[in-house]
């Protein structure tokens, strides 16, 4: 009860009225992030090129485009607007990605290579994301299961489990999409991870601090060699997804997700985008894969182009923290001000087919957005607003407004499923004007988002700049891959 009233108050402050906020406590100093130095701006002959910059600005007519679906969508910004464009620093590509896997494989991080600890195997469970992430499993997944079978692994007792979390399975063609090379589909077994079937799990008790039950997929629990696969990149939550969440909650029970995405742990200020020190997810994440036993990881990092920049194998935890160092030093970006019009995307296929999936977009820009301003979304949304979990949260927040919704949410020990979905959407709606570009969702769907539905992007960013009198736009082209933050105390 006390942590559900401690929850309560945190987020009533950020309910507030800006003007009322100075009544209650603010953020301990501890808890927020450090001051950085300010980003140099290159000149205009360097914009062009996106491998020579990070962030642009100009101040005459432009158009940037932002990552779409499948496609880019441009966005033809004014001639008033002083336009900030933001992008991941460069990161040397891979020239050779499948020589690059073989060397990855050999040259392990914190453990044996791949094929001494294939070894007299009996069995092996490779876990691979989602549709969700565009990680390039059809690069390594074939020299994975080429070493086992080299090393005496029986090809029958290889299975390749889909990481879904509680999202819906992935089938047929998307099957084929996501495991990315026809090979592995007919050689290897394949399957999906359904988090509310309870006898696919299996019990290992509870975490030591926060009591968190704790079951997973037994196919991989019970596999003699374990390795999670998965794309390394910020994460809204998490702080960077791969590692550890491709089983946390990855192929954890559907008890263990609610859990771990209740609003004692949403609500946490550690929990968090690019943030590991503090983050209670991921220290709940880094003791249940303790729990399991041995367990090692490959680890993809990419580019914006989705070129593979960075692969590592090895100690689950030594060669997440690897790849997380490489790419934290590409993808939080120093701007040295706030803006009251920031335009960014939900990085286009896949993570833009869903509503679902565009909160992430909304979250990951904050610290660059001036109190009250306009943060304007494009996404596909190609397959509608997500769940039908989803779909009842964003019901319930629309019928009881957000006050309300999240004093009903506020004491749970276990959230809803995706409810935590729509938590997360409340915190960039407490702090900005948040409109949707989409062509994707159903007119009977546009309602639930609760947030402002455009027909134009163009027009929305005009219309910002004359109703707050800041000409200042920030462009965010990959959404949610990028993470820009304030490097100035005064914004």
């Amino acid at each position: 009860m006390f942590l559900g009233r401690a929850v309560f108050a945190a987020l009533v402050y950020f309910i507030l009225p800006t003007g009322e906020r100075e009544k209650v406590p603010l953020v301990p100093a501890f808890l927020q992030r450090p001051e950085g130095k300010p980003v140099a701006l290159p000149s205009r002959t360097s914009a062009n090129n996106p491998s020579k910059r990070n962030s642009v600005t100009w101040m005459e007519p432009m158009v940037v485009e932002v990552a779409y679906g499948h496609e880019m969508l441009a966005v033809n910004l004014p001639s008033s607007a002083q336009v900030t464009v933001i992008r991941k620093r460069p990161m040397p590509r891979l020239t050779n990605p499948l020589a690059a896997v073989s060397r990855a494989l050999e040259d392990a991080i914190g453990s044996p290579s791949l094929r001494q600890l294939a070894r007299g195997r009996r069995s092996a469970c490779i876990l691979v994301c989602d549709i969700t992430r565009p990680a390039p499993n059809g690069l390594f997944l074939r020299p994975i299961i080429e070493c086992l079978l080299q090393a005496g692994v029986a090809r029958e007792a290889i299975t390749i489990l889909i990481a879904t979390g509680l999202h819906r399975p992935n089938e047929g063609a998307e099957l084929a999409e996501v495991i990315g090379d026809p090979w592995v589909l007919a050689k290897i077994r394949v399957a999906n991870h359904f988090a509310r079937n309870d006898d696919d799990h299996v019990r290992l008790g509870a975490t030591s601090r926060r009591a968190t039950p704790v079951a997973l997929d037994r196919r991989f629990v019970q596999a003699d060699l374990r390795i999670a696969t998965g794309l390394v990149e910020p994460h809204f939550m998490a702080g960077y997804s791969g590692g550890r969440k491709v089983v946390v909650p990855g192929i954890a029970s559907a008890e263990t997700i609610r859990r771990l995405h209740s609003a004692a742990f949403m609500e946490d200020p550690g929990a968090r985008q690019c943030n590991l020190r503090g983050n209670p997810l991921h220290e709940e994440q880094l003791e249940i894969v303790a729990m399991v036993g041995e367990v090692y990881a490959l680890n993809t990092v990419i580019d914006e182009q989705r070129n593979l920049c960075l692969v590592n194998f090895g100690d689950l935890n030594h060669s997440h923290h690897a790849a997380v160092q490489f790419i934290r030093a590409s993808c939080e970006v120093p701007i040295p001000r706030r803006f009251a019009t920031v335009v960014t995307s939900a990085a286009g296929h896949p993570l833009d087919k869903t509503y679902y999936q565009t909160v992430k977009a909304m979250v990951t820009p904050m610290d660059i957005v001036r109190p009250g301003g306009s943060l304007i979304v494009a996404s596909a949304c190609s397959e509608g607003l997500g769940s039908d979990d989803f779909r009842a949260s964003q019901r319930r927040l629309i019928e009881m407004g957000p006050l309300s919704f999240l004093r009903s949410i506020a004491g749970k020990r276990l959230a809803e499923i995706d409810e935590w979905q729509t938590e997360m959407q409340l915190k960039p709606m407490r702090l900005a004007r948040i409109a949707l570009y989409t062509r994707g969702l159903p007119d009977h769907d546009r309602p639930l988002t609760g947030v402002t539905l455009i027909d134009s992007i163009d027009d929305a960013v005009r219309d910002s700049i004359e109703r707050t009198g800041d000409p200042g736009v920030a462009i965010i082209p990959e959404g949610p891959y990028v993470v820009p933050f304030c490097s100035s105390s005064s914004g």
